[in-house]
């Protein structure tokens, strides 16, 4: 026997919008159901005509964006303390989110998507999914920063120490830095811990999905390779 699913979950399924959205939408008459206008309540299949505001859904479309996110950008839809949100930031024809945020002062790689299991995957600490940064500090590197870096630093705020990673002297206040895991400003407290202040912080690459010659505000839809590659890599 066919699943069936809620609409209002189903329409948020598809990135429309999110449940409760979708329940408005449903009461106002913008929702049709194989022709027919939708009542709350009811339940689809993926066989079923699904028309929200004269646009027929496709489940299955999912969409995955490389997006810059420029420095002063948010990574939060709404925040009354923000001057500049990715809400305000950033527009797509169709309801997406980040996958992985970055702090307000660091700009880079920012997936975006409306495939909820690629966010949780993408998310999750055990998944061990790289991210590569390129970092400038304030002082001159030690010689045996690097090796302090890979090892570990126990960052004293947090009362954990970080995974072992990977880094790469670029110049005199300058590093690539490969980390595995997503704490909260890891990179500035680490260096912050070894006595280095970050000056410049910005995502290259999440997993197999490189920033490239993207600009601070644009984005581009990730080609068929690169989605096929980034699922294999978290599991799908």
């Amino acid at each position: 026997m066919e699943e069936l699913t809620r609409l209002n979950k189903y329409i948020a399924e598809c990135g429309v919008c999110s449940r409760r959205e979708a329940d408005k939408l449903i009461e106002e008459g913008k929702v049709f159901v194989n022709g027919k206008k939708a009542t709350m309540g009811v339940k689809v299949s993926k066989g079923d005509s699904v028309v929200v505001n004269g646009r027929e859904l496709a489940k299955d479309d999912k969409v995955v964006l490389a997006y810059y996110k420029p420095i002063g950008i948010t990574c939060t839809e709404k925040d009354k303390f923000a001057d500049r949100t990715l809400k305000d930031a950033f527009d797509y024809p169709i309801r997406v989110t980040y996958a992985g945020r970055l702090d307000r002062e660091t700009e880079g790689l920012l997936l975006m998507t409306n495939d909820g299991d690629l966010i949780n995957r993408l998310m999750k600490g055990s998944g061990d999914h790289e991210k590569e940064y390129y970092v400038r500090v304030t002082t001159k590197l030690a010689d045996d920063f690097k090796q302090k870096m890979e090892a570990g630093v126990f960052l004293s705020e947090l009362n954990r120490k970080t995974k072992p990673c990977k880094v790469e002297i670029i110049g005199p206040y300058t590093f690539k830095i490969i980390i595995t895991q997503g704490l909260n400003r890891q990179i500035r407290r680490m260096c912050k811990e070894l006595g280095y202040r970050v000056e410049a912080l910005q995502r290259t690459r999440v997993a197999n999905i490189e920033l490239g010659k993207l600009h601070p505000g644009t984005y581009r839809r990730l080609s068929k390779e690169e989605l096929a590659e980034l699922y294999h890599i978290i599991g799908r």
